[in-house]
Parts: structure tokens; sequence; C-alpha cells
């Protein structure tokens, strides 16, 4: 696995996206989040799922992968904008509208979005497959997933929610592009549907988990640690606010043994490849 991320960091770094003009900084600042790293879990889940099952098909298969890093990408320069987060830090460097400027950042974000559609459309794959490819990807990552969690996790600000809408902010926010991402693996991989469907619904489980966890760090690491801003829930509606640290930490601990139990019923192949990416994740919060 660490090979396979070495090829997709190498393939990022050749394909950053560019803006040829006169323009003094935006170039720039459309590489800096994607160079500053992060832990590229959903593009290396897409391309855990496509080397389980046709490994020569991963070459045709990092546009895809890069797409879905750009798209959460853009997602993460939006979330920290002044009328969202209004955050300081992530991946460890300066948020883009704090070293550049507010336009910049939202236009930045626009570019991220766009191009990860269109990275898709020129990938080396046929075009059933991308168009397969797109559905996810723009009902994931829109107004049927990211963008509808987005409004409701802005909108319920200093009100709080029931668990169950809780986990209907964050199962959309954030789980839906990591379900997404395992289901454009398969798509690739031309595995059936119902693995599709039972990776998409891993996809769920594991992706709320990722929120929880998320939710801990923010509340017991420091920005240093973490790499981002932190201590920066209090007027959100968390999962360590709702359920206090230790409840959190608990709801955390059921949902990684219950991923660790749907990994158990995939086929060998996809098992092994899934385990050997998710292993260090599924419990970070222990850590």
């Amino acid at each position: 696995m660490k090979k396979l991320l070495e090829t997709f960091e190498s393939h990022l770094l050749n394909n950053l996206p560019k803006s040829k003009t006169f323009h003094p900084h935006f170039e720039e600042a459309l590489a800096d989040m994607l160079k500053a790293g992060g832990k590229r879990f959903r593009p290396m889940l897409l391309l855990a799922v496509v080397k389980s099952r046709k490994p020569l098909l991963i070459a045709n298969s990092l546009d895809v992968a890069l797409g879905i890093e750009m798209l959460h990408t853009y997602s993460l320069v939006h979330d920290d904008l002044p009328a969202m987060d209004n955050a300081d830090l992530r991946r460890g460097f300066q948020t883009l509208h704090k070293k550049y400027d507010e336009v910049t950042a939202i236009l930045v974000g626009d570019a991220l979005n766009t191009e990860s559609f269109n990275k898709i459309v020129n990938a080396s794959l046929h075009n059933d497959i991308k168009i397969e490819l797109i559905k996810t990807l723009s009902s994931d990552g829109g107004i049927d997933g990211m963008i509808i969690g987005q409004a409701i996790d802005c909108h319920f600000e200093n009100q709080k929610i029931e668990l169950e809408q809780l986990e209907f902010l964050h199962i959309n926010k954030t789980a839906k592009l990591i379900a997404g991402s395992l289901k454009m693996g398969a798509t690739i991989a031309e595995y059936s549907d119902e693995i599709k469907d039972k990776l998409y619904s891993f996809g769920l489980d594991l992706g709320l988990l990722f929120q929880i966890q998320d939710d801990i760090i923010d509340e017991t690491q420091t920005e240093e640690e973490a790499g981002k801003t932190t201590q920066n829930d209090e007027a959100k509606n968390s999962f360590v606010n709702l359920l206090g640290l230790q409840g959190a930490k608990e709801a955390a601990d059921n949902l990684a043994k219950k991923c660790e139990n749907q990994l158990e019923k995939f086929d060998e192949t996809l098992k092994e490849n899934l385990i050997e990416l998710l292993s260090k994740y599924l419990f970070r919060h222990n850590s």
C-alpha cells in the first residue's frame, strides 16, 4: 500500500491544476492545499478496491483518484472560510483565506470542484464507466450528500439536535464521499452490484466512524498535533458535545468493531487490500 500511495502522490504532483495567466498568485494557491498532503484516504480507498480485482487498471484510475482528492480538498478550503469554520490551519499549513485572501480561497475551491470532474472525464477508461463514476461523485459530493450535510451543519450551529439528526448530518457531510470512493473503485474494477452496495454500506459506517474520531481529535489534540484548527466545535453539533468525550469514544469503538466485522465478509483479496489500508485508522481514537 505504501508503493500505491507513492504512485498516487507522484501522479498528483505531476498533474497539479494550473491557471496560466498574469495573476500574481492564483496558480500557487491552486496547488497549495493539494501539495500540503493529508491522509489521501479517499483516493486510496478507490485504488485499494481497484487493486484487489484489476491491478492492471491502477494507472488508468489515477486521474479518477485525483479527481476525488480535488473534490475533497475543495470542500476543506470552503469549510475553513470565515463564513463557515473560520479556521487558521489546515494540513499543518495556513488556510488559503489567511495566506492569500477570501476571494482567492473561494475561487480555488470552485476551481478544484470543477477540475475534479474534468479529471474523470479525461481518464483512460470506458465512457460507460466514467458516466457511472461521475454519477456517484456528483451525488455523494453534491446536494444529495456533502452539500446538504454542510448546510445542516452550518444552519444548526448553537442549536442542539438529536443523535439521529446528527448522524444524518455527518452521513451526508462526511460519510457519503468515503462510501462513494469505495463504490467508484468497485465500478472501475467491475465488481457486481451486490458488492458495490456492500462496499457503499461499509463506507457509510467507516465515514461516520471517521467523523466521530475527528470530533474526538478536535477535543483532545492541539493544533500542532492535529495539523488543523482544533477546539473549534463549541458552537457545532459534534458527537463529543452531544455524547460527551467518553460517550463519543464508546460510539467510535462500537463502529470500529462493526467495520471490522463487515471487512471479514468480503472476499479474501478485497479484504486484505482494505485491511492493509484501514488497520491504522479503525481505532485511531484510542491512540
